[in-house]
């Protein structure tokens, strides 16, 4: 190699180790963000993600660092904010400097800041407050909604006894039950369970779930600038999140092409009108692209993660005979064999109450909630917080917080119990998160839960040859999303 040769090749390894610096120096420059484990250029902490366990990972450093921290994914700080009193202290007292939305690599390149989780500032506000407004018209928190869930869960149960006590994976028909209601809601209309298409759209509902949560889409988080340019298979969330906008898109066409503006079916033709209404409005949101993302986001929000805890509750209840017993007894006092299950029942089942809330607790879905950031230079306790920076407000540490639940690690249904066995309020019960970008179908959620559950179990005893350990049980606390081992079962009618 010539002189020339190794000039260039010298100036570059001093330019690289330049940017490098430079970059380092950065992530340092603001010294008054609370304390953490001292980070890599270019690649933060990510080398101290144990096994691809970015939840478990956070949560043992609070334990070494305290309940507010910082966490570098790749060059960028994430303050990490642990258990109850902080998360509710910056979600809440201090709501106003956190509701920025934070990044989210596996999934921005989608999403682009449109529609309703993804967005920020006045378009999140505009698609919010339009969203809210149109699931309560069209019965979510009323009664029209329960009785969609009701019609939802004898259509569960008939289909259920057709497997005639064979040993099944119910992952797939729990889906397809839990996500006929909010089709019916922005769709106007349920699928038929043998529908292929919508099989094929909770496919890809589950897949990105698990890819989202796999080691993979957990380094794309930390260092996106290094991952969207290296082949594997966290490059396919890319490819599924835009086959679902393709079959959301062609939806709205169908709405588009029958829109009759007098009598509006459902959430689509409430926002095709909203747009037409808004056409001349320079500064509106609804367009095309927020609506196709925004139902993106419904579908997500409002079917895969109830579907994902229903699943985790059957296996809970396969694990733990002696509590179904329990709940088969309560339903029978309360409700009987033969009536529909409704919403006023639950204030006479504390039990089942408090074995719904002990689900939804122990699972901990979305245990690192969505990304949050700071919408302007703040101070949190005694440390500064400039604008923009990422906030992990953790929810597995906050439904796993000792100071509100004995045994946080166990399924205990007594965490909602008092003494005298009726159900008691937990304000650590934070599964839909806290504050002014909390989960706007937690309502929704809940019902379906209760409908869902009573229902199955007034018909059936679940059984299965598998004797599920403890480790079975147990959430993968990994990244984005807690899914349940695949297991069997036999739904045996009683």
């Amino acid at each position: 190699m010539d002189l020339s040769g190794y000039g260039t090749m010298v100036l570059t390894i001093i330019f690289s180790l330049l940017i490098c610096y430079i970059i380092w120096d950065k992530m340092h420059r603001v010294d008054k963000l609370p304390p953490g484990p001292k980070p890599l250029p270019l690649i933060g902490n990510l080398w101290q993600i144990r096994s691809g366990e970015m939840a478990t990972t956070l949560m043992e450093l609070g334990k070494q660092y305290g309940s507010v921290f910082t966490f570098y994914f790749g060059p960028h700080p994430v303050v990490v904010f642990c258990g109850y009193d902080a998360v509710k202290e910056a979600l809440v007292d201090q709501g106003e400097d956190f509701v920025g939305r934070g990044r989210q690599p596996t999934v921005d390149r989608v999403f682009q800041g449109y529609g309703l989780i993804a967005s920020d500032g006045d378009r999140w506000r505009q698609l919010r407050r339009f969203t809210l407004t149109t699931l309560r018209n069209f019965g979510v928190g009323k009664k029209t909604i329960e009785e969609r869930i009701q019609e939802e869960s004898c259509c569960l149960v008939e289909k259920l006894g057709t497997y005639e006590q064979q040993h099944v994976d119910p992952a797939v028909i729990i889906t397809k039950a839990v996500a006929n209601v909010i089709s019916s809601v922005v769709f106007g209309s349920r699928f038929d369970y043998d529908d292929k298409r919508f099989h094929r759209m909770l496919d890809i509902f589950y897949e990105t779930f698990e890819l989202m949560s796999s080691t993979w889409g957990q380094i794309q988080d930390m260092v996106p600038m290094i991952m969207n340019h290296i082949p594997g298979p966290h490059q396919r969330i890319i490819t599924l999140l835009e086959e679902l906008n393709e079959f959301i898109a062609e939806r709205v066409k169908l709405n588009q092409d029958t829109l009759d503006p007098s009598s509006p079916r459902d959430y689509i033709d409430c926002f095709l009108l909203k747009m037409d209404e808004e056409k001349d409005n320079s500064s509106s949101e609804f367009n095309l692209k927020n609506l196709i993302l925004t139902l993106n986001n419904l579908f997500f929000a409002g079917g895969e993660t109830v579907a994902t805890t229903l699943k985790h509750g059957l296996l809970l209840l396969l694990k733990y005979p002696n509590i179904q017993a329990k709940l088969h007894k309560e339903i029978d006092e309360v409700i009987g064999q033969k009536r529909t299950p409704n919403i006023e029942d639950r204030n006479k089942m504390p039990y089942m109450e408090a074995v719904i809330h002990e689900i939804q607790r122990f699972s901990n879905v979305i245990p690192m909630n969505a990304p949050h950031s700071a919408t302007r230079d703040t101070t949190f306790r005694e440390y500064s917080i400039p604008k923009g920076t990422g906030i992990c407000a953790l929810l597995c540490s906050v439904l796993g917080d000792p100071k509100y639940f004995s045994t946080p690690c166990k399924f205990n249904p007594r965490h909602f119990l008092d003494a005298e066995g009726q159900f008691k309020k937990n304000v650590a019960f934070l599964p839909f998160s806290i504050g002014k970008r909390k989960c706007l179908g937690e309502g929704l959620a809940k019902t379906e839960m209760f409908l869902f559950v009573t229902s199955i179990l007034q018909n059936f005893v679940l059984i299965s040859d598998t004797q599920f350990t403890e480790a079975d049980i147990s959430p993968r606390m990994t990244g984005f999303a807690n899914v349940p081992i695949p297991y069997k079962m036999s739904f045996v009618p009683r």
